[in-house]
């Protein structure tokens, strides 16, 4: 890691682009910020799905298992990609407004503390899992399943903390096509350890559940190394300095505390942001778990098949992202307004394309997990209420984005926590009294119906805030 930050130190940078971020007409600027990371997301979403098929051929316990270890996970996912984003949002205002060293010590800033969160999260991870899981299942195979599982792959908690800083890091100077690849690169190595590691195929022993872990971590690690390979053959317009968080000038003085004040500013929100759908499946695992242990597969199972609608919908969040920050920087907030609208209609698109799949062949889609026919009836239940849902949550999603990248994490924050959080948990507590399961899918649509009709208000009243209109 030494090498990345020490190496071409004393060449001349590359620039960002000004006429491309600032000029470019805004449909096409959008599209080829989002497109590379939409491929990506739709890749990711595919390994999430190819991870689960996999596992599921173990066993529904083995299913059950990696279900119940999600949340932890999307936990270390959510310090990652939040923090990253902090970083992201400060290094593309700072290019924007022409700052070029504090560019340079933010991403510095932002290598040293994705290190320190890494090591972290593996203690706390590995340190509380057996409590954490104890919490929803008393099954000794499930506990036991899931457990090995998590030993594995929170040991490469800090490879995720890096190969996530790294991607908000390239997005942050435009460069999307690199993100892709290396995002490409991991998932695809991913999918195909998964069999090898799972099932023993060749030369390979039969891991098990503790191979789906394997692939995921080894996924990342070749993630990271993409990463670190184009930093050093072709420079970005930031380099990572060490020496910039202790030497100054009078020109430039070192002066951490408000630029760390910037990157937790938008970094801690951020992180609540992805965090909140662990806390969400938690408590909603704790709800289902006493109507019937098929109902906590029923939404460990919809978490992944709805990472291809808000991955793809992420990534155009991911691309326009650098693009708020940028302009924000150099004050086109009439640019920031017609990027919002493109991006909205993007994410619409989506929203709707998925709303039509699941309520049109949800049977067949849980199908590929399980063939307990009660399992699947269920199943078609669920994905027809939630999915009245998705297309409002377009608003949501990428209003929380947008507003990420104009700095404000925490209105961004105030939209996750109703949709993760202050809204749908006491719904589907009250309703499924009522109702049952049938209730805690009826709050995720009813959520994200309100939720959208706040994040619309917070967008205006923050436009309004900055005199964009």
């Amino acid at each position: 890691m030494w090498f990345f930050v020490t190496a071409r130190s004393k060449e001349e940078l590359p620039t960002v682009n000004d006429a491309f971020m600032r000029e470019k007409p805004v449909t096409s600027l959008v599209l080829s910020m989002s497109l590379p990371m939409v491929l990506s997301m739709l890749v990711n979403a595919l390994y999430n799905i190819v991870d689960s098929y996999f596992v599921a051929m173990l066993s529904e316990d083995a299913l059950t298992a990696l279900s119940l270890a999600y949340p932890m996970q999307n936990l270390v996912n959510a310090v990652a990609i939040g923090f990253g984003i902090g970083v992201n949002a400060a290094i593309a205002f700072y290019l924007g407004a022409g700052q070029q060293t504090q560019a340079n010590r933010a991403a510095t800033l932002g290598l040293v503390l994705s290190i320190l969160h890494g090591i972290l999260l593996t203690v706390f991870c590995i340190g509380v899992m057996p409590a954490f899981l104890g919490l929803f299942s008393a099954d000794g195979a499930v506990l036991s399943g899931a457990l090995r599982y998590s030993r594995i792959v929170f040991s490469f908690s800090t490879i995720i903390c890096l190969a996530l800083f790294f991607e908000k890091t390239f997005q942050a100077v435009g460069r999307m096509v690199v993100s892709m690849a290396a995002l490409l690169v991991g998932c695809v190595s991913n999918i195909l350890l998964d069999p090898l590691l799972i099932f023993g195929l060749g030369p390979f022993p039969a891991l098990g559940i503790e191979g789906a872990a394997l692939a995921t971590g080894l996924g990342q690690l070749l993630n990271l190394a993409v990463y670190g390979v184009v930093y050093v053959l072709r420079p970005i317009p930031v380099r990572l300095r060490l020496r910039l968080l202790w030497s100054s000038s009078s020109e430039e003085p070192t002066v951490l505390g408000p630029l760390l004040q910037k990157l937790y500013a938008v970094g801690i929100p951020a992180t609540l942001n992805q965090a909140l759908p662990s806390l969400l499946v938690s408590a909603l695992n704790g709800i289902l778990a006493g109507f019937s242990q098929s109902y906590v597969l029923v939404l460990g199972v919809y978490y992944k098949l709805q990472t291809f609608l808000y991955l793809t919908a992420n990534g155009i969040v991911q691309g326009i992202r650098p693009l708020v920050s940028y302009n924000h920087g150099a004050g086109e907030h009439g640019r920031i307004r017609q990027i919002f609208r493109t991006a909205l209609g993007m994410s619409a698109l989506i929203m709707a394309f998925g709303t039509v799949i699941c309520l049109a062949i949800p049977g067949p889609l849980f199908g590929l997990f399980t063939d307990n026919s009660t399992t699947i009836a269920y199943a078609e239940t669920a994905l027809r209420i939630i999915s009245i849902g998705f297309l409002p949550s377009a608003i949501s999603v990428t209003a929380s984005g947008a507003l990420e990248g104009l700095g404000r994490g925490l209105p961004s924050l105030v939209i996750s926590l109703l949709r993760y959080l202050l809204l749908i948990v006491p719904l589907a507590f009250v309703l499924s009294r009522f109702l049952s399961a049938v209730g805690v899918w009826l709050a995720f649509c009813l959520t994200e119906w309100i939720a959208a009709a706040v994040s619309l208000c917070l967008w205006r009243r923050e436009q309004r805030e900055t005199k964009s209109i």
